[in-house]
């Protein structure tokens, strides 16, 4: 996401709806993301009536959500109208979706009337912040929370080496050339790499380390902060209000 003020990428429709064709199926372990972020909830938080998915994207950690607790309501808020108008897709009527844009504390007026919730779930919607921003933005969610209630942040975070990071590269190249050939059969492994290489967001990125991220969340004031799962630089952590 870029700074407040500046486009980010993922307001072109044509870099949304290429992520949403060909990238989102080939994030590892998504099956298993899901039933994490699921596991916690239903522990912390069973019986959530009230759900808020930042950086929704289509809706697919939501959707998932909805099916998991079916009385729950879910508030979809992301800063990209084509990501939102997938979202609007894949959704149908009867749900709130949101334009908010996390680079900057306006965004908490756009959900603040549907708080508070008793789940805050983000989907790779706050590595592209500036560290200062994500711990005001992670201190925002806190507000935003009911007593008790759970905040589980699913991410890219930032490898302590760059042989790690070459291998999470090799890694992904890997699910991503997997998902390309179910497109197209004849689809390289080097088309995949140079996907992963040319993505369009890589000038926005900036991850950090989950134990610092983790760190944070503990200065700000959330209780039972850990790193829940973790594959190379994918990580789920957060913790309860």
């Amino acid at each position: 996401m870029a700074e407040a003020g500046k486009k980010s990428v993922w307001q072109k429709k044509e870099n949304a709806e290429a992520f949403l064709r060909d990238e989102r199926g080939a994030v590892p372990g998504a099956g298993l993301q899901m039933s994490v972020i699921e596991c916690m909830i239903r522990e912390w938080a069973p019986a959530a009536k009230r759900v808020l998915d930042l950086g929704c994207g289509d809706g697919v950690l939501g959707r998932y959500l909805l099916g998991a607790f079916p009385g729950a309501e879910c508030v979809f808020a992301d800063f990209s109208d084509p990501m939102l108008e997938a979202a609007r897709g894949k959704l149908g009527s009867g749900h709130r979706l949101v334009k908010a844009d996390f680079s900057s504390p306006a965004w908490v007026k756009s959900v603040r009337q549907y708080a508070p919730f008793d789940a805050i779930v983000s989907g790779f919607a706050i590595h592209h912040l500036h560290d200062d921003r994500k711990k005001e933005l992670y201190s925002e969610i806190l507000g935003l929370l009911s007593p008790g209630g759970v905040f589980l942040n699913l991410e890219h975070v930032k490898s302590r080496t760059p042989e790690v990071e070459r291998l999470f590269e090799e890694f992904y190249t890997d699910h991503l050339h997997g998902c390309l050939l179910g497109v197209d059969p004849g689809a390289s492994r080097e088309a995949a790499a140079d996907v992963y290489r040319n993505r369009p967001d890589r000038e926005e990125d900036k991850p950090a380390l989950v134990e610092d991220q983790c760190e944070w969340l503990r200065e700000t004031g959330y209780r039972d902060v850990d790193c829940f799962f973790k594959v190379f630089a994918i990580a789920i952590f957060g913790g309860r209000k």
